[in-house]
């Protein structure tokens, strides 16, 4: 059986809310995570809905608007995206945003910190992982935008893959807190040995599917030993 992990370092288990199904998982939920994230890509044809229930999910939130090439559903324009994030921000405990979108939503950045809205600076890669060369400079770019966390999600679908996101972690030096991640094959152990690592989130899917290759749902992390 897999050791519980330490409760001084648990990272903080989001429940992601992609899709109206989601949604009503989540205003159900009895037991939920430490946080929810508001795909606000994924739920913009029903933005009205998701406001009105807003109040019900007593959970701290995180709302991103993932950009097409990093993701993102339906290829909204950075208009789009930044409307999506503007409207929900009132709402928002963290405002996550690519860091190859950060010089252009600089100004939404700057109104979630006068908020005191937390930020998390992202970077997803789907078709491979870079040299954890690379990914400590990305974080040094995150830090200097005064990112609360800096997300890495990366392609894992070989040992040396991993390996790469577990070098990053295990060394990091640059001071900026990290939630690191895989997709692909070794996706689902990725999550849990760079939990136990030290990345502060790991992400779950509220219902048992998922299209996330390697995400696991919240019932599978909590047999493991992770959430509330």
């Amino acid at each position: 059986m897999m050791a519980r992990p330490s409760t001084k370092r648990r990272p903080r288990v989001v429940g992601v809310i992609a899709s109206r199904a989601d949604l009503e998982r989540a205003v159900r939920m009895r037991r939920p995570p430490d946080l929810f994230e508001l795909r606000l890509d994924r739920l913009a044809g029903m933005a009205d809905e998701v406001e009105k229930v807003l109040p019900r999910l007593r959970t701290p939130l995180i709302i991103t608007a993932r950009h097409p090439n990093e993701g993102g559903s339906g290829r909204l324009s950075l208009g789009q995206r930044r409307a999506l994030l503007s409207r929900f921000l009132t709402h928002a405990d963290y405002l996550d945003v690519e860091l190859r979108s950060a010089h252009a939503l600089r100004a939404l950045i700057a109104i979630a910190k006068t908020k005191k809205v937390r930020l998390i600076i992202s970077f997803h890669d789907f078709k491979s992982t870079p040299s954890a060369r690379l990914l400590v400079a990305k974080a040094h770019n995150a830090k200097a935008l005064r990112a609360d966390i800096f997300k890495v999600a990366t392609r894992t679908d070989t040992p040396t893959e991993l390996g790469r996101l577990l070098e990053f972690i295990t060394r990091n030096r640059v001071n900026v807190r990290l939630a690191v991640m895989g997709i692909g094959g070794l996706g689902a152990i990725s999550r849990v040995l760079l939990a136990r690592a030290g990345s502060v989130l790991i992400y779950a899917s509220l219902g048992p599917a998922t299209d996330v290759e390697g995400q696991l749902s919240l019932e599978q992390l909590r047999a493991l030993g992770f959430g509330p």
